[in-house]
């Protein structure tokens, strides 16, 4: 069997993202190939989004003395800011069928190693603002990434008919990440030291599982 899953998750950042981001939603997708006796490989990615960003001073540099940033025309200006990112990885795991209705269905333990990336994006908007437009907001977005690791635990249904097919699973995910901006224009000097990004929360999945059929014809020459 080849499930292909689409998923939501709500996740909480812990560690150093914690200090740069709030809660965020992450959209992924994943697929595997499960062997008769319920072990499975395969990969996984995802895209990660908010609006909790919680960098302290981030355009410090470019708000006038009113707390407002100016556009070329010298109107103040509309600054949204994002959190955007996304994470891949290779996926090993198991089912364990103790509960459900067939072999296919019961505790689901996941272990991934992959690539977590993520960044601040910031959107003028219809307003033209030289300072934050085009190489200039590579000194603000805090663009950092680094190899991951992640556990995942939880429950998978494949109904008989194949119509009802879900997952839930706790997830938890540790990043290194490195910095890769050369300098930072808020506070004046680059980030040079690792992080350690974690990102907890609980996803769920919708699952279309395609089956391995035998040839229902068979032919002699």
């Amino acid at each position: 069997m080849v499930p292909i899953t689409a998923s939501y998750a709500y996740q909480i950042p812990s560690g150093d993202m914690d200090m740069r981001f709030g809660p965020n939603s992450n959209i992924g997708l994943e697929a595997y190939l499960k062997t008769k006796r319920n072990f499975f490989i395969g990969a996984q990615g995802g895209f990660i989004f908010g609006n909790n960003v919680e960098e302290y001073g981030l355009l410090r540099n470019v708000l006038n003395s009113e707390g407002f940033v100016l556009d070329a025309d010298g109107q103040a200006s509309t600054i949204l800011i994002y959190e955007r990112g996304y994470h891949v990885s290779g996926i090993l795991g198991k089912i364990i069928p103790v509960v459900g209705p067939n072999p296919n269905s019961g505790i689901i333990v996941k272990l991934g190693v992959g690539y977590l990336r993520h960044k601040i994006r910031i959107e003028t908007q219809n307003n033209v603002v030289p300072q934050l437009e085009g190489d200039y907001l590579e000194g603000y977005d805090r663009l950092s990434a680094g190899p991951s690791i992640s556990l995942a635990a939880g429950y998978q249904h494949i109904g008989n008919r194949r119509l009802i097919n879900f997952q839930i699973t706790f997830e938890s995910m540790l990043a290194f990440a490195e910095p890769l901006r050369a300098f930072n224009f808020d506070t004046g000097y680059a980030d040079t030291a690792t992080r350690f990004d974690m990102l907890n929360g609980i996803r769920l999945g919708w699952t279309l599982p395609i089956f391995k059929r035998m040839a229902d014809d068979f032919y002699i020459y």
